[in-house]
């Protein structure tokens, strides 16, 4: 069993995209929104079988959690009645994927955020897709879409969030969406600083104190984290933090949207491999073929199974590692 834990909806109908510019365009003109488009599921199917589900069985892979797409989120946009109706629909469209392809995909959600307004619409949306048996959701820490307005992950602002997560023993994936910053390149740049800072934000803080069972998913192999895993033993050090082991790592996970084989060798180098996650963020930010190996730079199934590490490290970090922080996957996978 291989779970890819990152999978975004890159290839929606036209229809669906084409609705959201609309819905904007109707809020900048004061004037209320088109009536959300129909869609049958033959062209929902043809969306899927013909990209994201072709390429898991072509490189291996069984279920994907998947979710809105990232870039799309879109939450410094329009504002939170615009960010709630648009989280609905992003939701409703993986909920009809998930239906149709219930062996091959497991919804996590979009939230409903929006700079400087409370969590109240990102909590109900939680529920009613929590409801529809999704099995984590998305969290953007930057609504501001790279203004970096809102208060750090630590901050009481999240806490009710974080509380109706644990009471639903849901998981979140830390991501921004589109940066509004040209100083920052989305998913060259943003990405990759966003889940960095992340991190620091979390070392900072005694977040896991209050919440001992919240499980965030950092991703994008947690942005430089690896790389300068050295500075942040030294810097929880140096700021009277527990050893990271202790202080984050039974409740910060990374994934292996790494798209070289250094980098995957790297994380399982420094990292436990009880926090790795198995994810490829396929169809999504690098797309294209690597010309020294010949391969999809985001078939990260390759990299892991040329990793130095034992059949049972594999198999924890193909499965086991995506089961214990998304528990409601034991539901799906009853045979």
């Amino acid at each position: 069993m291989i779970i890819d834990c990152h999978g975004h909806y890159t290839t929606v109908p036209v229809a669906h995209t084409e609705w959201r510019a609309a819905q904007l365009s109707a809020w900048e003109s004061g004037s209320a929104a088109p009536a959300y488009p129909s869609m049958g599921d033959d062209e929902i199917r043809a969306s899927i079988e013909d990209n994201q589900l072709r390429l898991a069985r072509e490189r291996g892979s069984d279920l994907t959690i998947f979710s809105p797409r990232a870039s799309a989120m879109g939450h410094h946009l329009g504002d939170i009645r615009t960010s709630t109706a648009w989280a609905q629909a992003c939701n409703d469209l993986i909920a009809r994927v998930v239906d149709l392809f219930p062996a091959s995909f497991a919804g996590a959600c979009q939230l409903p955020q929006s700079p400087g307004q409370p969590l109240d619409a990102a909590i109900d949306e939680l529920n009613r897709c929590a409801a529809m048996g999704f099995v984590g959701c998305n969290l953007n820490p930057d609504p501001s879409g790279g203004s970096w307005t809102a208060p750090p992950l630590t901050d009481p602002y999240w806490y009710p969030l974080y509380q109706r997560l644990c009471e639903l023993d849901l998981p979140a994936m830390v991501h921004v969406s589109a940066s509004s910053n040209p100083a920052f390149h989305a998913t060259g740049g943003y990405y990759l600083a966003a889940d960095t800072a992340v991190f620091m934000q979390l070392l900072q803080g005694d977040l896991f104190t209050d919440f001992p069972t919240l499980r965030l998913v950092i991703p994008h192999g947690g942005g430089a984290v690896p790389f300068h895993w050295g500075r942040y033993r030294g810097l929880a050090d140096m700021l009277d933090k527990p050893p990271l082991a202790e202080h984050l790592m039974r409740n910060v996970f990374f994934d292996t949207c790494v798209y070289h084989q250094p980098g995957i060798d790297l994380m399982f180098e420094v990292l436990d491999p009880a926090n790795i996650l198995f994810g490829s963020e396929m169809v999504g930010a690098v797309r294209g073929i690597d010309p020294t190996t010949g391969h999809y730079f985001d078939d990260t199934k390759r990299y892991v199974e040329a990793a130095a590490i034992t059949p049972e490290v594999r198999e924890q970090v193909y499965a086991a590692n995506a089961i214990q922080v998304y528990p409601r996957l034991r539901q799906l996978l009853v045979p």
